[in-house]
């Protein structure tokens, strides 16, 4: 069973098409990231999946259920990107709130329930500020209170869309460690987020789309081999050696005084024939240094932009 999977998941606007037949699958106890340039139809996607806006067309499974049904919503976890809480009201009320929702119709005992409220404070950093008005907080600490609020109940599947885009370094840090415990626990993450380098250091697997449709789904080391660059320190070097590089695949080179820093497009597994291949041409090497393909290089790369 996957935690969640569509399939020719479709949401039209009237005539606009904003999500176009995205069928895809998460595994249980992932992060999964879901990647796409500005209005590519993410956030829809996500309220769409979570039965938030109606879908047009397609089908929508969550833990093996339409989202719809109630035993699995209160397996769900979701951060949207936009929220706002009562400044009037303090942070453990607005997280007593939601949980006494989640708990309407059931017998939970007061102290417990506020003891797992406070215990969920404490889970994003927020315990001491407990008692504080939502008024007196930063955006940041807002941004925590958000997340508190979504991991209410322990979610077997937790939707976060933009979970770091107010928070400091510090915050983002202690964000991306919860979520990797959340991971170990069972926990199943579908991240959006704008912040790739956050993206490759979380997610097993990512999905990328733009223009609402969908254009890769994979593992991420998937999507990162198999490409590169490479940088040659080298020597020996004129604009009669440089024309000839080219046709090894020279992408550039930068003239450092009397040596050179050439980059060039190869495959790990290509770079000992391109350093035999310059010894040829009576380069000298002074230094080979592999560049792994960030996620951001590949992101821009599959939507056709040029760095």
């Amino acid at each position: 069973m996957y935690a969640v999977q569509t399939l020719a998941l479709t949401k039209k606007f009237a005539s606009k098409t904003v999500c176009d037949q995205i069928s895809l699958s998460v595994h249980t106890q992932e992060i999964f990231g879901f990647l796409g340039p500005n209005g590519a139809g993410k956030s829809t996607f996500v309220k769409t999946v979570l039965g938030l806006v109606p879908q047009t067309d397609g089908r929508v499974r969550i833990l093996g259920k339409p989202p719809t049904d109630f035993s699995v919503r209160k397996k769900i976890g979701y951060l949207p990107e936009l929220f706002r809480y009562p400044p009037w009201l303090t942070a453990l009320e607005v997280v007593m709130f939601h949980a006494r929702l989640m708990h309407r119709g059931e017998r939970v005992h007061k102290r417990q329930l506020t003891e797992a409220c406070q215990q969920t404070l404490d889970e994003v950093g927020l315990l001491a500020r407990g008692k504080d008005r939502v008024k007196t907080f930063s955006k940041g600490m807002q941004q925590r209170l958000g997340l508190a609020v979504a991991l209410i109940g322990e979610p077997e599947v937790l939707f976060l869309d933009e979970p770091s885009s107010a928070l400091d370094p510090i915050g983002r840090h202690d964000v991306a460690e919860l979520l990797r415990r959340l991971k170990t626990k069972g926990t199943t993450v579908f991240l959006n987020s704008h912040l790739l380098s956050e993206m490759e250091s979380l997610c097993d697997r990512v999905a990328l789309i733009d223009h609402g449709k969908l254009l890769y789904t994979g593992s991420l080391q998937e999507a990162l081999q198999g490409s590169g660059s490479c940088l040659i320190h080298a020597g020996n070097v004129d604009e009669v050696v440089l024309a000839k590089l080219r046709t090894f695949g020279l992408r550039q080179a930068e003239n450092q005084s009397k040596k050179y820093v050439l980059e060039f497009d190869v495959t790990p597994e290509g770079v000992p024939q391109l350093v035999r291949q310059l010894a040829d041409t009576g380069v000298d090497i002074y230094a080979v240094e592999p560049v792994k393909r960030s996620l951001e290089t590949w992101f821009l790369e599959r939507l056709g932009v040029r760095e």
